[in-house]
Formats: structure tokens, C-alpha cells, sequence
């Protein structure tokens, strides 16, 4: 009997189809499963109000989902974390329209790692080929500026590049943490230079003397009275920056419920109540720092529950990757190396293309080598 064919669809909410099915395909990083994404629809976090309108494209082998891509038709270039204001306003100046554009990423989430859910099948090229044409169909038909794919992991970008060579690829540099065998916290210290073992002492000595306790609560310990605390606190570093939060409470109570597994979070205690709050999510071998505030004015409090209660977390767990997001050079002291990371683009106006091609083609011996000077400063003996 002969195999059935492949077929493409679109979702317009994650809703639409069954977890089981979404997370065959999506491998064991908490932000591509279902209820993750799913989350961040039914919360309103994502939407066509705030301009994530989600489009996401899915191949089928009969009833059997095979491939799958995250799609948001945007409206604006925020919660992305690869900026391209730019080339929106030079299409603007020349009289076109960049917005709406189409982006594969998670929300709000700038890690690397799989952004193509493929079933393990010799029909990878085909099932990739339906899924770039989904995001074609919509540039085309809706007369679209652009389609990006946003931290997508070396593999991922690598095949795309191989079917679609006219991608436009974009360097970047992120900061992770790995064991390299410390066995504890004292271990990696050990493995740092003088000067740098004794700043991240001195910084936990400063934690404590303050009168700050760390507890970490994991998965069902995570109450629903910790989460309200730590959305205030994950609120008021926007509000101090004058902005309203992108992701709203029901987001995270959402995740609370659906995949507390996934979850831990770092609260920093004064006098037996929390008044700072870090929140994790892991994976099988990876922790992610993710989300971070504080109620109080407090030194090298942010590098105590960002950092080094995550490095401390990983040790214990025997985890062996700490992604602990964006920005970098005062992580780089602290024995993050630069990882490199790349999106791939898409435009549909052939001038703009040209020139977008040329600015990251520059762009990526500048991002290079600032990445081979880093990686020499790294603080190991």
C-alpha cells in the first residue's frame, strides 16, 4: 500500500491540535512544548491585540503530524531579542510596508535550540520544503515583507541554508555555562583565576550579610501565593523602566499548572519573607534562566539568584548547561563562554535584501571576533 501523501495546514491556535501529537516532534526543551506555547494564547500574551498573530504550519502523513514550524504573523519587531528596526524603517523610507512580517521563534524567549520539528523520516527535505512554503504562501498572498527564524540551533540554520541558500544568515553571541567536571560549587571555583574566585566569594559574602536567605522550590512546591510574588516582582522590572510587562500573570499560573515539572524557582528571603524572585525552567540536561525581579535595592543580589544559585542548581542536579538568557559581558566574568547564535532571514523586496545581506555580512566579522576576544577573556586558569 502506498504511503500517504504529505499534506500542509495552518493553526490558528495551539488549541487546535492534541499535546501528544505537538510534542512527539518537540524534544525535550520546555519552551517549543505545547503547553508552553499554548500558554502564552490562552493567557492573551499572545495575540493578534498584541501582535502575535499565531500561524503556525504543520505537515501530516495521514493523521500523523510529521513536521512542524512556530509561526506569528508580526506586527512589530518586540519580544524578539534580534533587532531589525532598521530595516523596517529603510523599506518605510522608500515608500514600503515591513509590518506585518512573518517570524519562527518563541515568543518572548530568545534561546537557541530546535526551531523545525521534524518525525525522524527520509522525508526531512520534503517535509521542510512544505513548511518554507507556508511561510512563502503568506508573503506572497498577503503581500508580506519578511520571514525570520530566531534562534534556531547550528543544525537547524545549516538545513535550512543546504534547501534554501538565498537565507540571509545573522550572527549573534549569547553566554552559557557548562560543567566541566567542577563536581560542586567549590570545584568550579577552583577551576577560576584568584582575582575572580574571590569577586564571586566576596558577592556571595555581600548576599548574606544583607540578612538575604536563597530557597529554591521546585515543580508542585511552586504554590500559587510564590508565583503571585514573583510576577510582582518579574513586573516591576519593566514598570521601572516605564513599560508595561509582556507576558501577564495567567501566562505564568498557566505554566504553574500544566508543566510545574519544568519549573524552579529562586526566591530571596529578608526576615523569613521573599522579596526577590528568579524563575528557571529545565529540561532533561539544560537549565534556563528566564525571568527576574526584586522588591528591594540590594548588592550582587541579581547575581546570586540569576547566576550562581543556577550554577549551584546544576551541579547538584548533574545538569550540564546553563543558558541564563541575554546581554553578556558581566557574565563572561563569571564563566559564561560566548556561544554563537544565528537567525535566518528572508525579504521579499530585492533591495532591501542586497542590503540586509551586505550589513550582516559585516556585521558577522565585527560579532566574530568580539566572540574569539571573549572567549580568551573567560576567567579560568
Amino acid at each position: 500500500m502506498p504511503a500517504c501523501p504529505l499534506k500542509l495546514s495552518s493553526l490558528s491556535a495551539m488549541s487546535d491540535i492534541k499535546a501528544s501529537q505537538w510534542d512527539a516532534l518537540a524534544g525535550d526543551q520546555p519552551f517549543l512544548r505545547h503547553a508552553f506555547l499554548n500558554a502564552l494564547e490562552v493567557s492573551g500574551s499572545v495575540n493578534r491585540e498584541t501582535g502575535w498573530e499565531p500561524c503556525h504550519a504543520c505537515v501530516w502523513q495521514g493523521d500523523q503530524l510529521v513536521g512542524a514550524l512556530p509561526m506569528y504573523r508580526k506586527h512589530h519587531s518586540y519580544g524578539e531579542y534580534v533587532f531589525d528596526w532598521g530595516w523596517a524603517e529603510a523599506l518605510e523610507r522608500a515608500g514600503g510596508q515591513y509590518y506585518p512580517k512573518v517570524l519562527s521563534a518563541i515568543p518572548f524567549t530568545p534561546v537557541p535550540g530546535v526551531r523545525t520539528l521534524l518525525a525522524k523520516t527520509p522525508k526531512a527535505d520534503a517535509i521542510r520544503a512544505l513548511l518554507a512554503s507556508a511561510w512563502q504562501s503568506l508573503c506572497e498572498q498577503q503581500s508580506l515583507s519578511s520571514w525570520h527564524l530566531l534562534f534556531a540551533d547550528e543544525h537547524d540554520v545549516a538545513a535550512w541554508q543546504a534547501q534554501f541558500p538565498k537565507l540571509i544568515a545573522r550572527e549573534g553571541v549569547q553566554f552559557q555555562w557548562r560543567d566541566a567536571g567542577f563536581g560542586d560549587f567549590d570545584g568550579f571555583l577552583a577551576s577560576l583565576t584568584s582575582k575572580r574566585r574571590k569577586m564571586i566569594k566576596r558577592e556571595r559574602r555581600l548576599v548574606a550579610e544583607q540578612g538575604l536567605t536563597l530557597v529554591r522550590l521546585e515543580g508542585e512546591d511552586i504554590t500559587s501565593e510564590a508565583m503571585t510574588h514573583f510576577y510582582r516582582c518579574y513586573s516591576m522590572t519593566y514598570l521601572e523602566r516605564g513599560r508595561s510587562p509582556y507576558l501577564n500573570k495567567a501566562f505564568f499560573e498557566q505554566l504553574r499548572q500544566t508543566m510545574p515539572e519544568a519549573l524552579m524557582l529562586v526566591q530571596a528571603c529578608l526576615d523569613g519573607k521573599p522579596v526577590a524572585s528568579a524563575l528557571y525552567f529545565r529540561s532533561e540536561k539544560t537549565l534556563y534562566g528566564r525571568y527576574w525581579g526584586s522588591e528591594v535595592v540590594a548588592d550582587c543580589l541579581h547575581f546570586e539568584a540569576c547566576y550562581y544559585q543556577g550554577i549551584e542548581y546544576c551541579l547538584q542536579r548533574g545538569l550540564t548547561l546553563f543558558d541564563p538568557g541575554t546581554q553578556g559581558e558581566h557574565k563572561l566574568i563569571r564563566g559564561f563562554a560566548p556561544q554563537r547564535i544565528r537567525s535566518l532571514h528572508y525579504l521579499a523586496h530585492p533591495g532591501l535584501a542586497a542590503g540586509v545581506a551586505q550589513f550582516c555580512q559585516e556585521e558577522g566579522v565585527h560579532i566574530n571576533a568580539y566572540r574569539e576576544a571573549a572567549y580568551q577573556a573567560l576567567p579560568f586558569k
